[in-house]
């Protein structure tokens, strides 16, 4: 009873059978290789597995594969360059010491790439309210803000 589905995840693109009931973590990172998409708690609390559907930030823990049909993915692999050059949200995280073990981090930049793609980033306030559904459990929370308001172009 498996599916057919289509997707573009950072920019290749992927025919793939899936069971109805497959989450698009899973298939992200068991049937692509893309194991920068972590799975932290499997019920979208901790933001971990964030990725970007059509631009926006989604938990890939709780949606099923088959909801992304047709979706254009951009996981964290797919941010950088071509050539390796950071994406500017990555640089930010880099130049703020914003990652303390790294788990969050793939989650947080996603998320924060959507906020600021989004212009819902314009302050403090609203950075720390955009980013409440990503969990840093090692309270990197004041370098997160910083370098989300450096990528943004705000000044706190």
């Amino acid at each position: 009873m498996e599916r057919r589905i289509r997707l573009t995840v950072n920019g290749a693109h992927h025919e793939l059978e899936v069971e109805p009931r497959e989450l698009l973590a899973y298939v992200l990172r068991d049937r692509l290789g893309l194991t920068g998409t972590v799975i932290g708690c499997d019920t979208s609390s901790c933001g971990s597995c964030t990725v970007l559907i059509e631009g926006e930030s989604v938990k890939s823990c709780t949606m099923l594969a088959v909801q992304a049909d047709g979706g254009e993915i951009t996981t964290i692999e797919g941010l950088a360059g071509t050539d390796g050059s950071l994406h500017p949200v990555q640089q930010a995280f880099h130049d703020h010491h914003a990652l303390q073990c790294g788990y969050c981090t793939p989650g947080m930049v996603l998320a924060a790439v959507s906020l600021i793609a989004a212009g819902e980033a314009g302050s403090e306030a609203e950075i720390r309210n955009g980013l409440e559904g990503n969990l840093c459990r090692c309270t990197g929370y004041h370098n997160i803000v910083l370098a989300v308001q450096t990528a943004a172009g705000v000044t706190s």
